[in-house]
């Protein structure tokens, strides 16, 4: 009951960030709540030097709250919608992320920007914006400065995506189908996946690539699983190399993804009940639920952030994630091409 207490105002104050940024998240989709929780965040930081009473609430809503978020983020999945419609938007979501990826890590070396900032750039970018960061950002103990700083610009390209690709897929003629492939697998974010592909809707009547582009873009957010797992081996591996192991402080309940597991579940009892005759509504709630822990959490690490440092720093972490983004729509047209779909 103490731990409980000290943990109220934190997470209180973070919850009166959360609520207007939600609202505002509903307003402005492109955006996104998360986002204008961040911001806010930071902005509040600025003036908000003493943060002793907050400082244990604010911590614990960064990191487990998040984790929780992740969890519940499995209602939003039947695995069995997936394999049925989703399948065939494989090799271009493997190809996509895969560039994504080798492009990140390429680019860390380059421009000699932090590994976590770099991975969760790369992860965000390929898988699906800031779920991908939330589920990532515990396995690599990344801190909320890189959290914030990643997150930011994955912002900046979503809204570019959302205005400029229905334009570019109708210059490029591509057909509805392909259209909600490209948006679903180039497309960072599910909020920017759908406010593009609503777009390109109102463009073409009829031609329903919104369904399209939100289950090739469920498909791409079952990536998370295998790239955390590889990443907290990866973790592992570095922790027993460093000598952790041999002094006797490894375990490998501090670096395996547990909530990752949890995910997992959640998504398999969709699915098995989805297939037993009840509504997918009925997860609705749930589903509502995960996006605003998540913003409750961006708000938390915005609370955490040097917003000076962010913007004095953040150069580098933009030209990566331009690369990234232009890499994956590259990548993503052409694989359209390759296998005959444009």
């Amino acid at each position: 009951m103490e731990n409980v207490k000290k943990l109220l105002p934190g997470i209180g104050a973070c919850l009166v960030i959360a609520v207007p940024s939600w609202l505002l998240g509903k307003a402005f989709p492109v955006i996104g709540g998360a986002v204008f929780a961040i911001l806010i965040g930071m902005v509040i930081a600025l003036f908000y030097k003493n943060k002793t009473l907050t400082q244990p609430g604010i911590t614990y809503t960064s990191k487990k709250i998040l984790q929780y978020a992740v969890i519940l983020l499995g209602f939003g999945l039947n695995l069995s919608e997936i394999a049925r419609v989703g399948a065939q938007s494989l090799p271009v979501i493997v190809s996509t992320i895969t560039t994504s990826l080798v492009v990140a890590f390429l680019l860390q070396k380059v421009l000699r920007l932090p590994g976590n900032t770099s991975t969760l750039i790369g992860v965000g970018s390929s898988i699906c914006g800031g779920s991908a960061i939330a589920a990532t950002a515990p396995v690599i103990h990344a801190d909320d400065d890189e959290i914030a700083q990643s997150i930011s610009v994955i912002f900046l390209f979503n809204v570019l995506a959302a205005l400029i690709f229905p334009w570019l897929g109708g210059q490029l003629g591509l057909s509805n189908e392909g259209f909600a492939l490209f948006a679903g697998t180039a497309v960072n974010d599910t909020s920017s996946v759908t406010a593009a592909a609503a777009s390109w809707d109102g463009l073409h009547p009829g031609a329903n690539a919104l369904e399209g582009a939100t289950i090739v873009k469920l498909t791409r957010t079952l990536a998370i699983i295998p790239i955390t797992l590889v990443l907290a081996i990866l973790g592992a591996a570095k922790a027993r190399k460093s000598g952790e192991a041999q002094q006797g402080s490894f375990s490998l309940k501090k670096v395996f993804p547990f909530f990752i597991l949890f995910f997992l579940l959640a998504s398999v009892i969709t699915t098995v009940c989805v297939a037993s005759g009840v509504d997918a509504s009925l997860f609705q709630p749930l589903k509502e639920l995960s996006k605003f822990f998540i913003v409750m959490a961006m708000a938390a690490i915005g609370l955490n952030t040097d917003l000076v440092k962010m913007v004095r720093t953040g150069g580098k972490a933009i030209v990566m994630g331009f690369v990234c983004w232009v890499a994956i729509t590259g990548v993503s047209l052409g694989m359209q091409h390759i296998i005959g779909l444009w």
